[in-house]
């Protein structure tokens, strides 16, 4: 027992190595993980939500590889750190220009503005209301002070339906798809212009309401409110997955997706909106890591903390420009209202 231990304590590349390798290698399955195309399983979907913490966190690795002297493990932990780092920091940065060739539109538009006439913008707003709790008054007020021109609602209940139309929010926003439901399958969406329902495939009794708008100098733009299932069990992962992959690409008309998505950037779902055109407003802005959910203890999770993530989102075609994007607060509600400024392409010269 002396000569085995005099031995490990003569062997210090040993115990470096068995500090810095274990603290490399959690970091690098998150990485791993984190590239991998799809959901992996049911408890990584709800854990890849924490990456941006995660990232922060992975300094960690190479820190004590560093002390430790172990190069190789230094050199992994920054591979890692740089791979995480990839995946979140652009989120901190603006990019809010469209991506598709569709300059001229958007130059138009900042020329109609200034000219006086009407440009093609939208603003949108949305908001979780956590079971129709929140005070219709309080949101109504939000419509005010924020003036948008779209509001998508989710968990919209009959009653708090009721009580937002009480408080003025028709006289405000007077075209609608209400699809208010007990429970939080409801959803709604109210806007100021001439508005045309649309019908969207229902996952467990979910009502996302969804239209086609007529947005003066921009022709027709679709606009769904987005809730699918939170995948908080196993038997409404499905739920979740299936929402998440019914909602329509870009192409054609102009698309805006509003809601809850019970997603992160950081989910393979939504990533794959992402590949296929969209882009993220907040993320266009540089406001990418702003937390939306949750901002009041639940039951759920035993009263403990749980650090903010974003999975309120306003993906906007990639044709649009986004002007502003900003996170506002409503009493009762756990979430987060999110709200965009959206410059839209010019409607083509009819001949």
């Amino acid at each position: 027992m002396a000569r085995l231990t005099a031995g490990w304590v003569g062997r210090p590349g040993v115990w470096r190595g068995l500090l810095a390798w274990p603290a490399v290698a959690p970091f690098a399955l998150w990485a791993l993980l984190r590239l991998v195309p799809g959901d992996v399983h049911f408890r990584w979907v709800q854990l890849v939500a924490f990456t941006p913490y995660v990232a922060l966190a992975s300094v960690v690795a190479p820190l004590v590889a560093l002390l430790v002297r172990r190069p190789a493990a230094l050199a992994a932990g920054l591979a890692v750190t740089a791979t995480l780092a990839a995946c979140v920091l652009p989120r901190a940065l603006s990019d809010p220009s469209p991506r598709a060739s569709t300059g001229a539109g958007v130059r138009a538009a900042g020329a109609l503005g200034a000219s006086g006439t009407q440009t093609p913008a939208l603003r949108v707003l949305s908001a979780n209301l956590l079971y129709g709790s929140v005070p219709p008054a309080a949101l109504v007020d939000l419509v005010r002070r924020l003036r948008p021109d779209v509001l998508t609602l989710q968990e919209l209940t009959p009653q708090a339906s009721a009580g937002l139309r009480a408080a003025g929010l028709t006289a405000l926003l007077p075209y609608a798809d209400d699809r208010a439901q007990e429970g939080s399958g409801g959803s709604g969406l109210f806007t100021r212009f001439p508005l045309r329902p649309e019908e969207l495939t229902a996952f467990n009794g979910r009502r996302q309401a969804a239209g086609v708008i007529e947005v003066p100098g921009a022709g027709p733009v679709a606009v769904v409110s987005v809730h699918p299932c939170a995948p908080r069990y196993v038997y409404r992962f499905r739920c979740w997955s299936k929402s998440l992959a019914s909602l329509p690409d870009p192409g054609g008309r102009v698309q805006i997706l509003s809601g809850d998505f019970n997603a992160t950037l950081d989910h393979a779902r939504v990533r794959r909106l992402l590949d296929a055109g969209y882009r993220d407003a907040a993320d266009a802005t540089g406001n990418g890591l702003a937390g939306t959910w949750p901002y009041r203890r639940s039951s759920d999770f035993g009263g403990l903390p749980v650090p903010p993530v974003t999975l309120d989102h306003i993906l906007v075609d990639p044709r649009v420009a986004v002007r502003a994007f900003g996170v506002h607060r409503l009493p009762v509600t756990d979430h987060r209202a999110i709200f965009a400024e959206l410059v839209l392409p010019s409607a083509a010269p009819s001949s």
